[in-house]
Order: structure tokens, then sequence, then C-alpha cells
């Protein structure tokens, strides 16, 4: 755990930061694979909630060699500790029905509050699959405690892949 530099340099807005670092993501994402198989399920199926899961849920994949993956797309953060007033689906959307039967690993990147996790895994569940859930971070006042986890934080957590703006125009000329 660590204060964000430009929290530290303004000395304004001192919000706890967690810094996740690309290469504690790939040690992470394989500590997951491996609970999640010496607790003897092995999924059928591996499917991220998308944008935050969608990194975790394909390096899991591969590292449980499990070749069927999906995504659902659903939008809750609207920015820093800011959310809409419910989880919302976006196309395209999760062909749910094909997962009738399947043991299926819903993966995301975060569970805060937990009602994105347990909005996805209600809709899984009534197509009669199993689910697990694997998260890197879980908080303390999440409604939905995932089946596994990487470590548990009620800190804002910057991972590797939004700690940049967006990149523009002038930025992708080279």
């Amino acid at each position: 755990m660590t204060f964000d530099a430009n929290d530290a340099a303004t000395g304004v807005d001192r919000i706890r930061r967690e810094i996740l670092t690309w290469e504690e993501f790939g040690d992470a994402a394989r500590r997951l694979a491996g609970d999640v198989l010496r607790s003897g399920f092995q999924p059928d199926v591996v499917i991220a909630i998308a944008r935050g899961g969608l990194l975790l849920a394909g390096a899991i994949s591969y590292a449980l060699g499990t070749k069927a993956c999906g995504s659902i797309n659903v939008e809750f953060y609207s920015g820093i500790d800011e959310r809409l007033p419910e989880p919302v689906l976006h196309p395209p959307m999760l062909d749910a029905p094909a997962l009738g039967g399947k043991r299926v690993l819903l993966v995301d990147d975060v569970s805060d509050s937990g009602r994105t996790l347990a909005k996805v895994v209600a809709i899984i569940r009534d197509e009669g699959a199993e689910v697990r859930t694997a998260t890197l971070y879980t908080k303390s006042h999440t409604v939905l405690v995932p089946d596994f986890d990487y470590r548990r934080t009620d800190d804002w957590i910057v991972f590797p892949w939004s700690a940049l703006p967006p990149v523009d125009a002038a930025q992708g000329a080279a």
C-alpha cells in the first residue's frame, strides 16, 4: 500500500491508494489460478466482467488452460468513488443461456460494493451454471465476497492498465 505520488506532491486529497504493477499483476493472476485449482474447481469457461476483469480473466484462463472465454459488459463506476445508482448491462450481451450446466469462473478486478458481481452471478446462476468468483481485490464493505481474491484493501486501487489517461491523437503519432 502506498500514497499516490500526485497526492503527496500537492498535499491535497490524500486518498490512500494501492498501486498494482504489471509484474505483480502477472504473479497475482497465476496465484489466483492456482487457488482455483487447489479448491477442486475446474471451470469450463472463464467470464470477464468488462472492462476491469478483461485482462485478469485472460491471464487466468491461460494459466488454467481453459480456452473457453467470454465477457459481459457492466458499467457501475463513473469516476473515482463515483457510481451509478445500479450496475448497467451494455452490449454486446453475454450469451448467458449457453452457460447452462457449465462450471463458470466469473472474474473482475475488484469487489468493491459487490453489486456488479452479485448481479452477474445471479444472471449466470439463473441459467443453471455453477459459478465461482475471482477478483484481484476485495473491499471490506462488499456485499459479495469472492470465492478467490489476491488481496484485501479499502484503499483506492490504481491498476497498471488504467493508471494513465487515454492517449490522444498527438500521442499516437510517433
